[in-house]
């Protein structure tokens, strides 16, 4: 069950998992706060759906002083709807990794950012090797499997084990709003062939997709055993996170972030 914060006048959530872990700065952002103008109201930190660059900017100090963070922390990417996953290091704060949609790290004081508006954001945290992961994954990212290659990234680069990693599936459409045209349906219906149950057929005859299922499916066969979902469609709830199914094309992005303090001294 995600946890309620405020700070700095915000209002964003934490994984119930990952709360225990004084080590972990995270929060999930909401579009409430901030100073963005309609149709990008309120706390949008996407700088590439026209919104003003000026509100984006003040959008992120804001963020970032509700978590105790320095906006030259955060490491982020150029999200496309890859399943590419770039492991980053403390050369990488201040820096966006072009064509990437996961990110991991083992540095503490590297802050992991991406954007959402109904995508699936997906927190990963190892307290054993120390290291974060962040994915984002839509329909497309889902089907190549992002958060297995995230997992596999922890492993390959920390020697992280999956049945030590904590996840949190954030909110994200979910599979009562998630409806999907025949192209989508045929790569699910390909590529997830083992869970036909991952498609909801409709009364009219659509199919709605559930992301939250699939990740979680996922993230299970590969051996990760503490899975926390959120549960949130954003499309439901749109008065509180950006989505783009119901908001449409032109709207905001709510940000999601993770990152490692200090072990030696507690310090960001």
């Amino acid at each position: 069950m995600l946890r309620h914060k405020t700070g700095n006048g915000l209002i964003y959530y934490r994984f119930a998992s990952l709360a225990p872990y004084d080590e972990v700065v995270h929060g999930v952002f909401t579009r409430l706060g901030g100073v963005s103008a309609p149709p990008f109201a309120w706390l949008n930190v996407g700088r590439s759906v026209g919104d003003d660059p000026e509100a984006v900017e003040a959008n992120h100090a804001l963020i970032c002083r509700a978590l105790g963070i320095s906006p030259d922390d955060i490491a982020t990417a150029r999200q496309v709807h890859s399943s590419r996953v770039a492991v980053v290091g403390v050369e990488g704060r201040g820096r966006a990794v072009p064509g990437t949609d996961a990110l991991v790290t083992g540095a503490p004081g590297v802050a992991l950012m991406l954007r959402f508006a109904d995508c699936v954001p997906i927190a990963l945290y190892d307290p054993v090797r120390r290291v974060v992961g962040l994915a984002h994954a839509g329909w497309r990212g889902t089907v190549e499997g992002i958060v297995r290659r995230t997992v596999l990234a922890m492993a390959q680069a920390y020697g992280s084990r999956p049945a030590d990693i904590i996840a949190g599936i954030g909110p994200s459409i979910g599979p009562c709003c998630y409806q999907i045209g025949q192209t989508v349906l045929q790569l699910v219906r390909e590529a997830l062939a083992d869970w036909p149950s991952l498609l909801r057929r409709q009364g009219d005859g659509s199919f709605h997709f559930d992301l939250w299922e699939a990740n979680r499916r996922q993230l299970a066969q590969v051996g990760v055993e503490k899975i926390e979902v959120a549960g949130v469609c954003t499309a439901c709830h749109n008065d509180e996170f950006f989505s783009h199914r119901a908001d449409g094309a032109r709207t905001g992005r709510f940000g999601v972030l993770i990152g490692l303090r200090d072990a030696n001294n507690g310090q960001w």
